[in-house]
């Protein structure tokens, strides 16, 4: 049968173990994550020069949607339903 002393040392040397484990994770997942910012940051940089250049090329600015004007747009409401609800049935009193 093991001694108290023996216990305390599977058991210190069990949490050490699991802590060795854990900072070992713990720097892989930082690793991790800085290696996908930068491939990211890496991306944007790529995209936005493909932009740049695309812009350069053509000499226009980035497009704007125009405004539309009232009479562009779809009736609202009661206009388009000749003032009745369609789900109140016949509109009677």
């Amino acid at each position: 049968m093991a001694t108290r002393s023996e216990q305390q040392a599977a058991a210190r040397g069990k949490a050490e173990e699991l802590l060795t484990r854990r900072k070992q994770q713990e720097s892989e997942r930082l690793a991790n994550r800085e290696r996908d910012n930068r491939a990211q940051d890496e991306k944007t940089a790529r995209l936005r020069g493909l932009r740049l250049a695309r812009e350069a090329a053509s000499d226009v600015a980035p497009p704007v949607a125009p405004p539309s004007s009232p009479a562009q747009r779809a009736p609202h409401g009661r206009e388009r339903s000749g003032g009745r609800n369609p789900l109140r049935g016949s509109g009677g009193a």
